[in-house]
C-alpha cells in the first residue's frame, strides 16, 4: 500500500480557495432562509385572504342581527381545545370538551386559567377554528383572546368566550373545533 505524497502548496491553496467559496455559497443559503422564514408570515396571510383556507376567527367582536334566526332543526358540535406554551406556568382548559349548538343561538363557554408561577404574566390567546371552511361562520361576541390578559401570581380567572355559529354553516357539518393557544406577550424593549 502506498502513501500519496504531501500535498503541494499549489493544491493546499486550491483546496482553501474551494472550501472559502463554499462557506461563501452557504453563508448565502442560510441567510436565504432566514429572510424566507421572515416572509413566511405576510405570504401566509396573503395565501389565507386569497384562498379563505386559514382557521382565523374574528380578531374583534362580531354584531349580531336581532333578526337572526335559530336553527332549530339541526346541531352543531363545538369541541373546545386548549394549549398554553411549555414552561410558562399556566394552566388553561374549558369547563366543558364539547357542547351542542343550535346554528344562530348565542352560546357562552367559560374557560380557568391559573398562573401557578410566582411572577407575574401577561399574555394572549390566539384562536383558531377548524376546519378552516367553519372559521368564518364561527362568530365571536365576546372573547378574552380580543386583549392582552396579566394575571398576578398564583391568581386564577375564569373567562367567557360567547359565540354563535352562523346557521349559513353548510348542513354537513356536524363538528366545529375551537382551539386556543395562550402565548406570553412580547415584552417591550428597554
Amino acid at each position: 500500500m502506498e502513501i500519496s505524497p504531501v500535498l503541494g502548496n499549489h493544491s493546499l491553496i486550491e483546496r482553501q480557495r474551494n472550501n472559502l467559496r463554499l462557506a461563501i455559497k452557504l453563508g448565502f443559503v442560510a441567510l436565504f432562509f432566514v429572510g424566507f422564514g421572515f416572509a413566511m408570515v405576510p405570504i401566509y396571510d396573503a395565501f389565507c385572504k386569497i384562498t379563505g383556507l386559514n382557521g382565523k376567527t374574528n380578531e374583534t367582536a362580531a354584531v349580531i342581527d336581532k333578526n337572526t334566526q335559530i336553527d332549530y332543526s339541526r346541531t352543531v358540535k363545538v369541541e373546545f381545545l386548549s394549549h398554553s406554551m411549555p414552561g410558562i406556568g399556566l394552566s388553561f382548559k374549558p369547563e366543558q370538551f364539547s357542547l351542542r349548538v343550535h346554528p344562530g343561538e348565542i352560546s357562552r363557554m367559560n374557560y380557568t386559567i391559573t398562573n401557578h408561577s410566582d411572577k407575574v404574566f401577561v399574555g394572549q390567546a390566539i384562536p383558531s377554528v377548524t376546519p378552516a371552511v367553519a372559521a368564518q361562520y364561527f362568530e365571536k361576541l365576546e372573547c378574552f383572546c380580543f386583549s392582552q390578559q396579566t394575571f398576578a401570581p398564583h391568581e386564577s380567572r375564569t373567562m367567557p368566550v360567547v359565540y354563535v355559529v352562523n346557521p349559513k354553516l353548510d348542513a354537513d357539518m356536524g363538528t366545529v373545533t375551537l382551539s386556543y393557544t395562550f402565548f406570553e406577550a412580547v415584552k417591550a424593549k428597554s
